[in-house]
C-alpha cells in the first residue's frame, strides 16, 4: 500500500511545521503536509522510520521532539495514548521545551480529554497554543488525506491553523474548547461499536439462514440500514478478512477512554461496555491486530 495517495490541496502559505509520531496514521499525515509544500521536520521513536520518511518526502529527521519542534510554527503529533503524548510533549527533550512563544501544538492522538486540558494548561504558561484534534477515517483516510478532524480549542487559534490541518483531511471542525475534540471522538467510537456489533450479528444471522450475504448487504445498503461500516466492511466480513483497518487493541483503548469519561460525567454506556467485552473475547482468540469488524469471528 502506498504511503499516501495524491489529492488536491487547499491553497495555504508554506509553513514551518513539525510532526511527532510516524505510525500507520502519522506517516501519511506528515506526508500530505510535505506534499502540500510545508517545510516539515519529523520525529519518531524508531529513528529508522523517520529517516525512511525523509528519504521519501524530504524534510529533516530529528533525534528528539524538542529538536523537531524548535522554530516550528505548528507542531503536530499522533502517538498511542496519554503516556506517549506526555513523553513527546513534556520534559527536557519534549516538544514544549523547543517551541517558541505563539507557536501552536495540534495533537491528533486519540487520548483523554483530561490530558488535553492538562497539556493546554502547561502550554498556556509557556505562551504556546494547544488544540486537541483527534481524527476519524482510519489508515485509508490518512493515506488519502480524507480524515475527519474534531478539534477543541480557542476559535481564533483554530482559525489560524485550520487550512494547514485541512491538508490531511476532508473535514476539519471546531466542536468546542480544549478537550471537546477528544470528547467528540469518544462519541464517534461509541457509535461505531454499536454499529459494528449490529452488522456482525446481521451477517451471522443471514449466514445461518442460508442467505447470500453479499447480495443481501448490497440490497439493504440502499435502505435505512446503510452505514459506512456496511459499505466498507460488510463484504470483507463475509469473506472472513480482517487484516486491515483499525485494530481491536486500538478500539478497546478508545472505548475505555469513553467509559472512563462516562464514569465522570454520569452517562450510561451499557452497549459500549458489552461490545468492549466482545472485543476482549476477540483478543483472547488472537485477534489483537485484527480489524474491528472481526466481532463477527465470535459469532461463527
Amino acid at each position: 500500500m502506498p504511503s499516501i495517495n495524491s489529492k488536491t490541496y487547499e491553497a495555504s502559505s508554506p509553513r514551518k511545521v513539525a510532526f511527532l509520531g510516524l505510525g500507520v496514521m502519522g506517516l501519511p499525515m506528515a506526508g500530505h503536509l510535505a506534499k502540500a509544500g510545508h517545510h516539515v521536520t519529523v520525529y519518531n521513536r524508531n529513528a529508522q522510520k523517520a529517516q525512511a520518511w525523509v528519504a521519501e518526502f524530504g524534510g529533516r529527521a530529528c533525534a528528539t521532539p524538542r529538536e523537531a519542534a524548535s522554530g516550528a510554527e505548528i507542531v503536530f503529533s499522533c502517538v498511542g495514548n496519554d503516556d506517549d503524548l506526555r513523553s513527546v510533549v513534556l520534559g527536557e527533550n519534549g516538544a514544549f521545551a523547543g517551541m517558541q512563544a505563539g507557536a501552536t501544538y495540534v495533537d491528533h492522538t486519540t487520548a483523554s480529554a483530561s490530558v488535553a486540558r492538562e497539556l493546554h494548561a502547561i502550554a498556556k504558561q509557556k505562551s504556546v497554543r494547544f488544540i486537541d484534534a483527534p481524527v476519524s477515517g482510519g489508515q485509508a483516510g490518512a493515506i488519502n488525506g480524507m480524515l475527519t478532524v474534531m478539534c477543541g480549542g480557542d476559535a481564533a487559534e483554530f482559525a489560524a491553523v485550520r487550512d494547514v490541518i485541512a491538508t490531511m483531511a476532508r473535514a476539519v471542525t471546531l466542536v468546542g474548547p480544549v478537550g471537546a475534540g477528544q470528547l467528540a471522538k469518544m462519541v464517534n467510537q461509541i457509535c461505531i461499536a454499536g454499529v459494528v456489533q449490529g452488522l456482525a450479528e446481521g451477517v451471522a444471522f443471514g449466514e445461518a439462514a442460508g442467505l447470500d450475504m453479499k447480495q443481501v448487504l448490497d440490497v439493504i445498503s440502499k435502505g435505512a440500514a446503510q452505514s459506512w461500516q456496511m459499505e466498507n466492511r460488510g463484504s470483507t466480513m463475509v469473506d472472513d478478512k480482517f487484516d486491515f483497518g483499525f485494530a481491536v487493541d486500538w478500539m478497546r483503548k478508545d472505548l475505555n477512554l469513553a467509559m472512563d469519561e462516562a464514569r465522570r460525567n454520569g452517562a450510561r454506556l451499557p452497549v459500549t461496555a458489552l461490545v468492549d467485552q466482545f472485543y476482549a473475547d476477540v483478543q483472547k482468540m488472537g485477534g489483537n491486530r485484527w480489524d474491528t469488524s472481526s466481532l463477527l469471528k465470535r459469532l461463527r
